[in-house]
């Protein structure tokens, strides 16, 4: 069965042996999974956030526990973009799975920097940049929350990064996620990735399976919006969450929460995928994508 995915950008394509990819944040840097996998095997691996400069994060307890998911609030904790770039990165297998890099800052200006640092690492294929940060120069206003200020961002990272694929990760805490798809395509993002946590209480955001009906409206939503490719996560687990997400429109996933459940979750979703498709009645994944009609 052909699994292969092409995220046919704007400026630049992402090609994908199959379309499981794991979420930025719940993979490490991705060397600390590979005991409990073959990391050549996931359609692409998507880093913890990175940012100009090692952060601390926020202090703990900053994972909680929740009914069918989990709050978190570690706060972007990070080593750096330069100690990944030298001692992460070449241990990953990025000439058989693509490696994106999820970025964070506080303003376009520091993302677009942080976009031409990475913009010369030939083991980095694409971009996930992280709008649900805080833009301290307007008073802590979130980027994803507002259509010019996520266009901006989107814009100082294309800038800042031509020859990389560029992925905007979209919040669903707004009031209209096919306004901020539409606002970042427009700017030049390549594909967009939905969702990031939503808003919780007593630590952060929720994630994981509770969630996962307002990821698959935030998806499809997005998928009639927008010409560009669409990511989906919120919720998946099994190979069959997955294919949701695909019905509703998005070209890839992105496994999440799963692999603190399980930390072979991407590996062993990645390898049930044929044969969820095959319960369906489809020769690939590619003959769902978007297949759900609302009529």
């Amino acid at each position: 069965m052909d699994l292969s995915v092409t995220l046919k950008g704007q400026t630049h394509d992402l090609k994908l042996k199959n379309p499981v990819l794991t979420a930025s944040g719940t993979f490490g840097y991705g060397v600390e999974f590979a005991p409990y996998g073959d990391l050549a095997a996931l359609g692409g691996i998507v880093v913890k956030g990175l940012s100009l400069k090692p952060r601390e994060g926020n202090p703990c307890p900053r994972i909680v526990e929740t009914t069918a998911g989990m709050l978190n609030a570690v706060g972007l904790q990070n080593d750096g973009v330069e100690v990944f770039c030298r001692d992460k990165l070449p241990h990953l297998p990025w000439r058989e799975t693509p490696i994106i890099a999820n970025m964070y800052a506080t303003s376009p200006a520091e993302f677009g920097e942080l976009a031409a640092r990475l913009d010369g690492e030939e083991g980095v294929a694409a971009l996930e940049v992280n709008v649900s940060c805080p833009n301290v120069k307007e008073g802590g206003v979130l980027f994803g929350q507002d259509p010019k200020l996520a266009a901006a961002v989107t814009a100082a990272v294309r800038k800042g990064a031509p020859r990389k694929h560029v992925m905007v990760k979209l919040s669903p805490n707004v009031t209209d996620i096919a306004l901020m798809a539409r606002s970042v395509e427009d700017a030049g993002a390549d594909s967009v990735s939905c969702i990031n946590t939503l808003l919780g209480m007593a630590v952060g955001g929720l994630s994981g399976p509770a969630i996962k009906p307002v990821a698959l409206r935030c998806v499809w939503q997005a998928a009639q919006a927008v010409k560009i490719p669409v990511v989906g996560m919120g919720g998946i687990v099994s190979a069959e969450d997955a294919l949701e997400f695909i019905l509703v429109g998005a070209a890839a996933v992105q496994v999440g929460t799963a692999n603190f459940m399980r930390p072979d979750s991407a590996f062993a979703l990645a390898a049930e995928l044929p044969a969820a498709c095959e319960r369906l009645g489809a020769r690939s994944p590619a003959e769902l994508r978007g297949a759900l009609r609302m009529d």
